[in-house]
């Protein structure tokens, strides 16, 4: 029957040195491969690893059996990785830190790597190590005979290792910045590395016949995976979070390593052995959901400040534009107001009497002006709101007034489409009210506006007014294009207008948003109501009575708003 001790020793104490060790290496080696799965030099990096984890490994197995077969397969195996490693270093070297695939020079191609290829081919022959001749002893390196390769061997690492060094170097003398820094942390990771196990696992074992210190090998080489992980990913290994997640991943692999220590059986060691590689995949895993959630914070913070930023950038262009239309429209209201003034002295007879045909194209025109003059204020009173800037005068007011002469006022534009123009007046007097008599007339004589507007020829507008209960209603109602159940949620936003209104009347829409700013400022409500597309529609707002606003000369929207 196999026997594991007969094999391998019982003393797994070094097993637990090696285990932290390739846990080390593996999660920084993921970390960097994960930061840019695209970059070539977090490739290469990832292979730097899986390279060092496996001669960490075979290392440790070489001077833990007792099988001479076994112990000299696993330093010819050593050997082999060594080799690996030198050649991925230095490929490394050459593409640290660009992401793309370097342009590698023909001498390198086709000679140092096809000879590099060949010699840790040749390690795993006799030619590199020929025997042991000796009892092997647990955790005693063996010493095994040296075959004529060993001469290749040392020239090949020791070519690969310095030039690694050499080429980085002059990297980091040219570079500039932030690379030049990250250069420098590798350039001294590879440094100390290098020199160490050239000294103690090159030079002590192969000269001096000095073994004792190449158990430390895959420890050394930590210094080296260690500078260069954080001279890739500075930033990220910063961050508390990520730091504390790779944390607890090694703390919780050594302790399942720990556990192996106390294996009293071979089930036992490689059930609770492979727990501990679960417990690193699983780590690794979880290093990675957390450093996706801190790229995606940071990407969040950085889309906020740019956010920020545009919001502030519009702010102002709004402010200019809100004050643009503030100076146009006062300049846009002289020459209208002044039209109407000549055409209603026209019509009134002043500069003498007109035929049917000219009263009928001066009154057309009148009707034309009066509306560019609404459109106007309308477009003044949104400039006004959207800077603070609306004032309200609220006093006493009788709303039967303002709604009969809004009513009137209008008269004429209604006989012109030959509507049915009607209005239903109070049974009862209303009681006054405060309120800004302008702004107030001003809503009620969009609204009817309106109605007339989108009413076709022939059609019915009817003006309304009546008490109910502790408020005022106002509505007008009209046989007009009606209003869809999706216009229904926008129709009072601003620069909202109906997919029928463009064909059939000039305007911003701007009217409605205005007459809801004003009605909510004296505590009304403000809506509209339609049984849909061509069944009409009653626009209605209410006001309470007793609003509790209080008799003022001049109340500032800013202010209210505050």
């Amino acid at each position: 029957m196999f026997n594991f001790y007969s094999i391998f020793g019982g003393n797994n104490l070094d097993l637990l040195t090696v285990g932290i060790t390739i846990a080390a290496i593996a999660i920084l080696g993921f970390i960097v491969y994960d930061s840019n799965t695209d970059s070539m030099t977090s490739k290469t990096f990832l292979a730097l690893s899986f390279t060092d984890i496996g001669y960490a490994l075979v290392n440790y197995l070489s001077y833990h059996t007792t099988s001479v077969s076994l112990a000299l397969l696993f330093l010819r195996l050593v050997m082999f990785f060594a080799v690996w490693y030198s050649l991925v270093l230095f490929y490394l070297v050459l593409v640290f830190p660009k992401s793309e695939t370097p342009k590698i020079p023909k001498i390198i191609k086709f000679i140092l790597f096809p000879i590099t290829v060949a010699t840790s081919v040749i390690t795993l022959t006799p030619l590199v190590f020929t025997k042991i001749s000796t009892a092997v002893v647990i955790g005693k390196v063996a010493n095994p005979e040296r075959g004529p390769a060993i001469a290749l061997f040392g020239l090949v690492i020791m070519t690969l290792v310095i030039s690694s060094i050499y080429l980085l170097g002059k990297k980091t003398f040219k570079a500039q910045g932030e690379e030049r820094s990250q250069l420098r942390l590798v350039w001294i990771g590879i440094l100390i590395t290098y020199t160490l196990i050239i000294i103690f696992n090159f030079i002590l074992p192969v000269i001096f016949n000095i073994l004792d210190f190449i158990p430390l090998a895959p420890l050394l080489t930590c210094f080296f995976i260690a500078f260069t992980a954080y001279a890739i990913i500075k930033r990220h290994l910063l961050n508390i979070k990520v730091i504390a997640t790779e944390l607890l991943t090694f703390v919780l692999t050594v302790a399942t390593l720990f556990e192996v220590l106390v294996s009293q059986d071979l089930v036992t060691l490689f059930l609770r052995f492979s727990i501990s590689l679960l417990v690193l995949g699983i780590g690794i895993l979880l290093i990675k959901s957390v450093r996706k959630e801190v790229e995606q914070r940071e990407q969040l913070e950085i889309l906020s400040k740019q956010l920020g930023e545009a919001n502030e950038k519009l702010k102002v262009l709004d402010s200019a534009r809100a004050e643009f239309i503030t100076i146009a429209s006062h300049q846009l209201r002289t020459p209208p107001a002044t039209v109407k003034w000549y055409l209603s002295a026209a019509m009134n007879g002043d500069y003498g009497k007109m035929s049917k045909d000219v009263f009928a194209v001066v009154e057309k025109a009148a009707i034309t002006n009066n509306h560019l003059i609404s459109l106007i204020e309308d477009m003044l009173n949104v400039s006004r709101i959207e800077r603070g800037k609306m004032e309200f005068l609220f006093e006493e007011t009788n709303v039967e007034e303002l709604a009969s002469f809004a009513y009137e006022q209008l008269i004429p534009i209604a006989k012109n489409k030959k509507l049915t123009y009607t209005y239903n007046p109070p049974k009862k007097s209303l009681p006054k009210i405060m309120a800004d008599k302008e702004k107030l007339r001003q809503v009620m004589n969009n609204l009817i506006d309106n109605s007339i507007k989108y009413t076709k020829y022939g059609g019915k507008v009817t003006v309304g007014l009546a008490k109910l209960g502790d408020e005022i209603m106002f509505q007008v109602e009209d046989t007009g294009k009606g209003i869809s159940e999706e216009e229904k949620n926008t129709i009072f936003e601003k620069y909202s207008r109906g997919k029928e209104s463009v064909k059939q009347s000039a305007g911003l829409g701007l009217g409605l948003y205005v007459a809801k700013i004003i009605i909510e400022q004296h505590k009304g409500k403000i809506w509209a109501e339609s049984a849909g597309v061509e069944l009409g529609s009653k626009f209605c707002f209410s006001l309470p009575i007793n609003s509790g606003l209080k008799e003022t000369t001049l109340v500032d929207l800013a202010v209210k708003k505050a």
